[in-house]
């Protein structure tokens, strides 16, 4: 083993790769995120169809809950991991998790087998989410990096659309357990490219794993997501539940801080927070998550409630989303790439997503589709100019051995932010939901209509409803989803400010160097 300025010098040394030879990796890269994020999103689609097979309504939201709060919970390990045991084999290694897991969850004989088995599915995926960008970050120098990056910030906006639609596809002409194992064969193709392709010195450093410091962020991240996952489902918000998981996630985070200064090589580094770049793209992130997340999640809603579309239609109108931050990301990843300039595409970018949710909020019952589409398409642009830019600009300013960890604490907090926007919003909808129900009721002098969207039953059902009171319900929905756009507004403001105060490093580049077999 190396310690010391060896192993620095060594990991500085990272070898270059030809275009060929990155478009190669990028593919496996990609097929591995496309794999995680497409077996996350489909099963929504799924769940109604599964409560009825295995039953268990009281356990539902575990099934989303469980997979997202262990694929936060687990991001920041796998950056540390890859340091110590190397970036394939964990990459691999969490593509394995990954499968098995999705395998298990098909198999699944009842509700608890398949939340065990979507626990383990997050953990996988925390590395897919994490990975990809770190071993980006070791074949391509910062310089180039925007070139390559752009495309695997586009899989998420593609993973997006095709998760729900893949999802109705398969219950309405297959088995609901193939909604877990359809990307399995995906996810085997990505382990064979990585394993062809994927060349990379690894040297080891002489170090312990962190295991204190490993604990705490887990445990805080997880009691932080089932406050933010469960709360106001499972239990009030002003209850001894929420309180306990309050204190005890403060708690965790407090001795996690102890733990990480103690340590010799600690899973998220206190010096990354003394660094301007690191915060200020981790917090522009984190409100990047918070819009994002926030709008993905709740305009499917008004389209299929208000528009009556159907759960298909829904998502083929997030194509213009798609469509736009697909083109943003790649054109702005070129545009780094030719220029060196990266610091206004985060700006510009969380100014978009400020406006695509201003117009957002300003959608009526009677709003046309063109007039939605054009709208998340803005949404879409903003994106994909901020996303990728901001994990590039972390990269950059960190030395290569802290590339991990850092890349792996940025994909953490945009993770954390996503969960902190879906608890928000849907606790503003649905309390701006009852109050307008009742408002809008009383003045068309009809009886109250239940108070929140559970109440009233599914979309087709709400379609059911006699024509007074189905006015009632459409317009007091459009108002409440007209709050949740609105509240996003100024968050998405705030990342624009955070990414103002970056500071335009030049990006890096390096001499040509062969690969190590």
């Amino acid at each position: 083993m190396l310690t010391g300025q060896q192993a620095e010098a060594a990991a500085e040394a990272a070898p270059r790769f030809t275009h060929k030879q990155v478009l190669e990796i990028l593919v496996g890269l990609m097929l591995a995120m496309l794999t995680s994020m497409i077996s996350t999103s489909v099963v929504g689609t799924a769940l109604p169809t599964i409560v009825g097979s295995l039953g268990g309504q009281d356990q539902l939201a575990w099934v989303a809950s469980a997979t997202l709060l262990t694929m936060t919970a687990s991001t920041p390990l796998w950056g540390k991991l890859s340091d110590l045991y190397g970036r394939k084999l964990m990459f691999q290694t969490s593509l394995v998790v990954f499968v098995l897991s999705s395998v298990a969850a098909g198999f699944a004989q009842d509700m608890g087998q398949l939340i065990a088995a979507r626990a383990v599915q997050g953990i996988g995926a925390g590395g897919l989410a994490a990975l990809p960008q770190i071993i980006l970050g070791d074949v391509v120098e910062p310089r180039e990096r925007g070139r390559y990056g752009g495309y695997i910030g586009a899989v998420f906006g593609v993973s997006t659309v095709a998760g729900p639609l893949l999802g109705g596809f398969i219950v309405d002409n297959l088995s609901w357990r193939w909604t877990f194992w359809i990307c399995v064969p995906l996810a085997v193709v990505a382990f064979v490219v990585i394993q062809k392709v994927l060349k990379l010195p690894f040297v080891r450093r002489e170090t312990k794993v962190d295991w204190w410091g490993a604990t705490f962020i887990t445990g805080g991240t997880t009691a932080l997501m089932l406050l933010l996952s469960l709360g106001g489902k499972e239990f009030g918000w002003n209850s001894a539940w929420t309180y306990g998981l309050g204190a005890l996630s403060l708690a965790m985070f407090g001795l996690a801080v102890l733990a990480e200064r103690r340590a010799g090589d600690p899973i998220l580094p206190p010096r990354l927070f003394g660094n301007r770049t690191f915060v200020l793209s981790s917090l522009a992130s984190l409100l990047v998550g918070v819009a994002m997340f926030g709008a993905m999640m709740f305009l499917p809603q008004y389209l299929q409630i208000v528009k009556g579309m159907s759960p298909t239609g829904s998502g083929l109108m997030t194509l213009p989303l798609v469509f736009g931050l697909l083109l943003s990301s790649v054109v702005a990843g070129r545009f780094v790439s030719r220029t060196g300039r990266w610091k206004a595409f985060p700006i510009a970018g969380m100014l978009l997503v400020a406006l695509g949710l201003s117009l957002l909020s300003g959608l009526h019952v009677d709003s046309s589709l063109l007039v939605v589409g054009v709208d998340v398409a803005v949404l879409g642009i903003g994106l994909g100019a901020a996303m990728q830019i901001l994990v590039l600009a972390a990269q950059n300013a960190v030395i290569r051995s802290d590339l991990a960890v850092t890349t792996s604490g940025v994909t953490f907090f945009r993770s954390l932010g996503g969960a902190v926007g879906v608890a928000a919003f849907g606790a503003i909808l649905s309390n701006r939901l009852s109050s307008e129900l009742v408002s809008l009721a009383s003045a068309a002098h009809l009886p109250p209509t239940g108070g929140a969207t559970a109440g009233l039953g599914s979309p087709d059902a709400i379609r059911h409803l006699p024509a007074p009171v189905l006015e009632v319900v459409l317009e007091a929905f459009t108002r409440a989803i007209q709050t949740v756009f609105l509240v996003g507004v100024p968050i998405a403001v705030l990342g624009a400010v955070a990414a103002l105060f970056l500071k335009e490093i030049p990006l890096r580049s390096a001499a040509p160097a062969a690969p190590a077999d």
